[in-house]
């Protein structure tokens, strides 16, 4: 699979870091999920790796951008996965209800979107989690912003606050197992009781 060569195509895309990628596709290995759910698909890469680890997996992934879906199928297309792919354009926060109210289930959810509404996702993304299923969220510590580390201009203060509260849902939540990874921008693995 060539999904290496996407991300070396665009410095610009916010592509899940190397270590972060490693371990997200060694979970996949591991558990071996059969239906996933990815948040923020860009262009295809982290689905790829995930549909490469585990290799009879069948992944719902939602993108909000029309140009970033386009690529995104075109490169599930070349890579040979296009029917193991579900691809939603919309905003997650109006999908998410819509897939709740379906009944899906998934075993592996993959949250990349938008940072400031990981704790809105929360609920929703909770519920359609199978019972010893994997809730994987990236970008947790934002730069470094979320602990503290570092100095949040003005703009960023509401998404800094809101993955503050999420983290916080998490480890309050005894639903779930979690654990949070202090690796490149910070990724929280959770399992759901």
């Amino acid at each position: 699979m060539n999904y290496k060569e996407i991300k070396s195509r665009d410095d610009y895309m916010p592509f899940i870091r190397d270590e972060s990628a490693k371990i997200l596709f060694d979970i996949c290995q591991k558990e071996k999920p059969k239906n996933i759910l990815e948040i923020g698909t860009a262009v295809g890469y982290s689905a790829l790796l995930m549909l490469e680890g585990a290799k009879d997996a069948f992944i719902t992934t939602i993108e909000k951008d029309n140009e970033r879906a386009q690529q995104a199928m075109t490169n599930f297309e070349k890579n040979g996965v296009k029917e193991r792919v579900d691809l939603i354009v919309g905003d997650a926060g109006e999908v998410l209800p819509q897939l709740e109210d379906e009944g899906k289930e998934f075993d592996l959810i993959f949250l990349d979107g938008p940072k400031g509404q990981y704790l809105r996702y929360l609920p929703h993304l909770k519920k359609m989690l199978c019972k010893g299923g994997l809730l994987v969220a990236d970008n947790v510590l934002l730069h470094g912003w979320v602990k503290g580390e570092e100095f949040v201009k003005h703009k960023h203060r509401s998404m800094v606050v809101n993955l503050r509260k999420f983290l916080k849902a998490l480890e309050e939540d005894h639903d779930f197992d979690s654990k949070l990874l202090e690796i490149e921008d910070g990724m929280t693995i959770s399992r759901k009781k």
